[in-house]
C-alpha cells in the first residue's frame, strides 16, 4: 500500500492493485452528505432483517455529524466509497462508525479507514481506541477480534444489545 499526504492534508492511497483507482481519504464536507448516507445505507442494509431494525449508523444525521465529530470519506473518483466517524468521549477515543459501500468492499478501503482511525487516536494522545457493535453482527465482531480488538463490556443501550471492544495501540 502506498500512502501520501497532499498539501491540504488529504491522504492518497494506492493499494498495490487491490483498489481499482486512487482512493482519496479526506475530511467530509457538507457536499458529501448524500453520498455518505447512500454508502452507510448500502453497507448496513443486510443487518436490518437480522436485528429487527436499522442499525444506529443508518439513522445518523450526517450533516450534523460533520460539524460535531471527526468525519472522513474515502473517495473513489467522485463516489463516496467509505465513511469513517470518530470522536473523543469520557471513555476514550471512539470509532463511532466505519462503513464501506458494498461495491468497494474487499479492496482495502476498510483497512485504510481503520488504520486512519488508529492514527487519529494516537495523534489525539490516546493509547487505545474503542468501538461497539450489535451483538448480532457476528461477522463484525470476528473482524474486529482478528485485527486486535478485545471485548471488554456488554451493554443494552436504546434497546440494542451492544458489545464493546477496545484495541490498545502502539505508536510507530
Amino acid at each position: 500500500m502506498h500512502i501520501s499526504t497532499g498539501e491540504d492534508g488529504a491522504v492518497n492511497v494506492r493499494n498495490n492493485g487491490f483498489v481499482p483507482a486512487a482512493v482519496l481519504l479526506r475530511p467530509a464536507e457538507v457536499v458529501d452528505v448524500d453520498g455518505m448516507v447512500q454508502c452507510v445505507q448500502m453497507a448496513y442494509q443486510h443487518f436490518v432483517a437480522r436485528i429487527g431494525q436499522p442499525p444506529a449508523p443508518m439513522l445518523d444525521d450526517y450533516a450534523r455529524l460533520i460539524h460535531e465529530r471527526m468525519v472522513f470519506v474515502a473517495m473513489a473518483a467522485s463516489t463516496v466509497a467509505g465513511v469513517l466517524v470518530l470522536r473523543e468521549t469520557d471513555e476514550g477515543f471512539l470509532l463511532d462508525n466505519v462503513a464501506v459501500h458494498p461495491t468497494y468492499q474487499r479492496q482495502g478501503i476498510g483497512k485504510m479507514l481503520l488504520d486512519h482511525a488508529e492514527q487519529c487516536a494516537l495523534a489525539a494522545g490516546h493509547d487505545s481506541i474503542f468501538l461497539y457493535t450489535n451483538e448480532l453482527m457476528v461477522e463484525n465482531r470476528y473482524l474486529y477480534a482478528r485485527i486486535g480488538y478485545r471485548e471488554y463490556d456488554r451493554r443494552t443501550e436504546q434497546g440494542l444489545s451492544r458489545i464493546y471492544m477496545r484495541k490498545h495501540l502502539v505508536a510507530v
